[in-house]
């Protein structure tokens, strides 16, 4: 048998999963680690604990798989994408926490940039637009404010690496500082046309070239972990951001393809092909994992707080004691009795993209109760990932496609099936869940394969793509329209400014 190792490294915990060469999930550890709140608005990782999770969970997956490393023809590594990392190059160690992807603190200095003019810039050249999201800002923070680290940045001494970069460098004992193009293109300052770092942007954020990785395609052998680690040498053989990751893994390849993936945040891509679609619908352009040096791109739409908002009603309301607790608590009311949730807490993504917002519940009344919220807070997952549905239809159909026919979904809360048939519900469309929904870390493990010769061609892997359920919609289209605008119009209340 032949195996591959997926490093899936998330915004809330670390798991590697070993899959056959089938694509079989054979064995899985996982590791949450902290996270770091210093005040609102603001999200922080401690590097190092991202990398000691990710290293006790693939010595404890190979262990549960009862293999050694000599069973592993490659290693794949998906990530956290837009999560910044500045370390000594010298020492390896960060100069600051993670500055995580859902961090707001970067806003003044998207609004100065804003200000400067350079929107369509950045949107021609990279396809994003200017938010704090995105890893340029992060970084421009961490220079501007930790003290001495813009002077180390430009003598050399510093490198700058999304998670797939840091863990690649620790991986290899600091011989490698390298990424992909799907996570160069999520840093605001990658020409995802010519697959290249871009002189202009990096002026106008004033960031050093010399901070910067390598760039390769998704499916590339980078280099061999250390042999220490595993117990022997790994090829490192793909690498691509997790979102892109899942699309792979969903075995999306041509135009037109979708899927969602329903995790901490919510994100859902739809493949372009071989060319980038500028989005007229508060989408952004980006590039798909790339198999070979010829770029693909795909549309993108971000929700920030997804599953998040299941672990907000267990921490911060304290509503239930297990996230897997929610599905019953909610199907026990009929619906969500009016209430509306919008999960706001560090402003809307796409297609909105207002950073003001604030987490909003209307429609309470007297008789509204735990489970209508709890049922509102699910509901309100399949809210989001509805406008951007909608959104990328809209941009599909006026590129002279068509509107996307079928959404495959995976990541943890896609389990849920309440939430799955209130999705197909409000779509109107199939909403496709496939047997293996840790697609995320198939996808790496996929492009592992593909560069380490495990597969032949992008035909052999979609043969293995299989359905395990087809949530067909069964609400009358007024009633989905109608709960459509009812969303819309408590957007509108979680975003006065």
């Amino acid at each position: 048998m032949t195996y591959l190792l997926a490093l899936d490294q998330g915004t809330s915990s670390s798991r590697s999963i070993v899959f056959d060469a089938q694509g079989n999930l054979v064995a899985m550890s996982q590791r949450e680690f902290r996270q770091i709140y210093p005040q609102p608005g603001w999200v922080e990782h401690d590097p190092r604990e991202i990398w000691s999770s990710q290293l006790d969970t693939a010595r404890e997956v190979l262990a549960k798989a009862g293999l050694k490393a000599d069973d592993i023809a490659a290693l794949g590594i998906t990530n956290q994408r837009e999560t910044t990392v500045l370390w000594d190059r010298r020492t390896g160690v960060p100069v600051y926490n993670a500055i995580v992807w859902q961090d707001r603190r970067a806003e003044p200095i998207c609004a100065a940039l804003r200000a400067q003019g350079l929107e369509p810039l950045v949107r021609e050249k990279t396809g994003l637009v200017i938010d704090a999201y995105f890893s340029g800002t992060k970084i421009q923070w961490i220079l501007d404010h930790v003290p001495g680290v813009r002077e180390r940045a430009e003598r050399g001494e510093l490198a700058f690496g999304t998670v797939d970069s840091w863990l690649v460098w620790q991986l290899t004992g600091g011989r490698l500082h390298v990424t992909d193009v799907t996570n160069a293109s999520r840093t605001m300052l990658f020409d995802i046309h010519r697959n290249q770092w871009d002189d202009e942007l990096l002026a106008a954020l004033r960031i050093p070239r010399s901070l910067l990785p390598e760039v390769h395609p998704s499916a590339h052998v980078y280099g061999e972990t250390d042999a220490a680690l595993l117990g022997r040498s790994l090829p490192i053989g793909g690498i691509a951001g997790d979102q892109q990751a899942a699309l792979f893994g969903q075995a999306c390849f041509q135009a037109g393809l979708a899927k969602n993936t329903y995790g901490t945040g919510c994100f859902m891509l739809m493949h372009t092909g071989t060319r980038t679609q500028l989005s007229t619908n508060g989408l952004v352009s980006t590039s798909a994992a790339q198999p070979t040096a010829t770029p693909e791109f795909a549309l993108e739409g971000s929700i920030f707080i997804g599953g998040a908002v299941v672990q907000w009603l267990r921490d911060g309301l304290r509503a239930i004691k297990a996230s897997s607790e929610v599905e019953v608590l909610a199907a026990s009311v009929p619906n969500s009795g009016g209430v509306m949730f919008v999960p706001a807490f560090t402003g809307l993504g796409a297609p909105y993209w207002k950073p003001h917002a604030t987490g909003t519940i209307v429609g309470l009344t007297r008789g509204s109760g735990a489970a209508h919220i709890a049922r509102a807070a699910l509901e309100s997952i399949a809210f989001q990932s509805a406008a951007l549905l909608q959104a990328m239809s809209r941009d599909a159909v006026a590129a002279g496609g068509s509107p996307v026919a079928e959404l495959r979904v995976d990541g943890g809360a896609c389990v849920n099936n309440l939430l799955m048939q209130f999705q197909a519900d409000l779509l109107g469309i199939p909403v496709v869940r496939p047997k293996v929904i840790e697609t995320t870390a198939l996808g790496a493990a996929y492009l592992a394969g593909l560069s380490c010769g495990v597969y032949r061609s992008l035909d052999e892997l979609s043969a293995q793509w299989q359905v395990e359920r087809r949530f067909m919609p069964t609400m009358p289209r007024e009633r989905a329209e109608e709960l459509m605008q009812r969303w819309e119009r408590a957007v509108r209340q979680a975003t006065v400014e």
